[in-house]
């Protein structure tokens, strides 16, 4: 008989019910508590999955027997639930980002250390089938030396999205617009693919929206490995079109649109040389399917947030890391908050 782990979810708003799905699909994890300040979205999804609900998430690790606690409340939260999880004796799933500031950042990490609990983060398209692909190819040297990495993420969010919620396009919880919010599983895969990135020189805007935040940015990237890129993104692209993940090196080249691999093309599987100008059309390797997030946020799937739950369970029982802990997940928070100290300075900005 598989041992299960006892998981809770603080938070039940749009995200919560989606890692109930994917806690429940998985044969060695049990939901067993939520919670929520808003009592009826706890009851709610409490009854879909016949657990306990709780108004007070210092009531719940009071009451129950937990193992792993998933945090799913606003952005700006998520370092007071999840230090006070980890202090409280137990492993940490965190939605993105991690946190908004590099203060919050640092006490994560810093109670992660003190407490010897597991944290992971989610950034779930790592585990998307084509993004390990590529990043497996990587690690190997297929591409060569890299040379150009894009991400551009052309969504679509209404005003009453950011109406439903008070949090939503503020500084205080929601750490930013388009790019905090919408566009870090993008710029996670990105930076994972390409490398560190070393500077940022950014233009970022409210050109669609009332709210405190961007819905519109552009950032020039330098990686550390001496390839360029660039991220642009924004929540003002009616209705919602093709996310999109470039990478391009002197021996290959890849596309990943919507999180499909839709083309690949490696030096080492020609049969001949490629010409002066380049070879022909692209080698299809897949459908991009329907733009899912890109349009509502609900859309999305949890079978990769099942995976990287599993992920979780797996660290917890042999005692390892987790493919996206704390340390990983800080990465594309201190790339946004680059593009972010970049557009106010009209400069550079050198990350450390």
């Amino acid at each position: 008989m598989v041992e299960k782990l006892r998981f809770a979810i603080v938070g039940c708003g749009v995200i919560g019910p989606l890692h109930a799905e994917a806690i429940t699909s998985l044969p060695d994890a049990e939901l067993v508590a939520v919670a929520d300040v808003d009592q009826e979205k706890a009851q709610k999804l409490a009854e879909k999955y016949h657990v306990k609900a709780y108004s007070s998430f210092q009531d719940m690790f009071a009451a129950e027997k937990l193992d792993v606690i998933n945090i799913c409340t606003p952005s700006g939260m998520h370092g007071e639930h999840a230090c006070a999880a980890m202090r409280a004796g137990y492993h940490t799933i965190v939605e993105k980002p991690m946190e908004i500031t590099r203060e919050r950042l640092d006490e994560m990490l810093q109670v992660q250390r003190e407490t010897g609990r597991k944290l992971a983060v989610i950034s779930q398209h790592r585990f998307d089938e084509g993004t390990a692909t590529v990043h497996r190819l990587l690690q190997e040297g297929e591409f060569g030396r890299l040379v150009l990495g894009n991400a551009a993420i052309p969504w679509w969010r209404s005003q009453k999205y950011y109406d439903s919620g008070a949090w939503r396009g503020t500084w205080a919880l929601d750490g930013g617009g388009v790019l905090m919010n919408q566009s870090i599983h993008s710029i996670d895969v990105l930076q994972w693919l390409m490398g560190p990135v070393k500077s940022i020189y950014a233009y970022t805007d409210t050109l669609v929206h009332s709210m405190e935040t961007e819905d519109v940015a552009a950032a020039v990237l330098r990686f550390a490995n001496g390839a360029v890129g660039t991220i642009s993104a924004t929540t003002g692209a009616y209705p919602g079109a093709t996310t999109r993940i470039e990478i391009f090196g002197d021996k290959g080249s890849a596309i990943i649109e919507n999180d499909q691999l839709e083309y690949i093309h490696l030096a080492r599987d020609d049969a001949e040389e490629i010409g002066a100008y380049g070879g022909g059309a692209a080698t299809k390797k897949g459908a991009a399917g329907k733009a899912a997030g890109a349009a509502d946020p609900a859309a999305i799937q949890s079978n990769t947030h099942a995976m990287q739950i599993a992920d979780m369970i797996r660290a917890i029982k042999e005692d390892g890391t987790p493919l996206v802990d704390g340390s990983a997940a800080r990465h594309p928070v201190e790339i946004i908050l680059g593009i972010y100290e970049s557009a106010r300075t009209q400069k550079e900005v050198i990350l450390s």
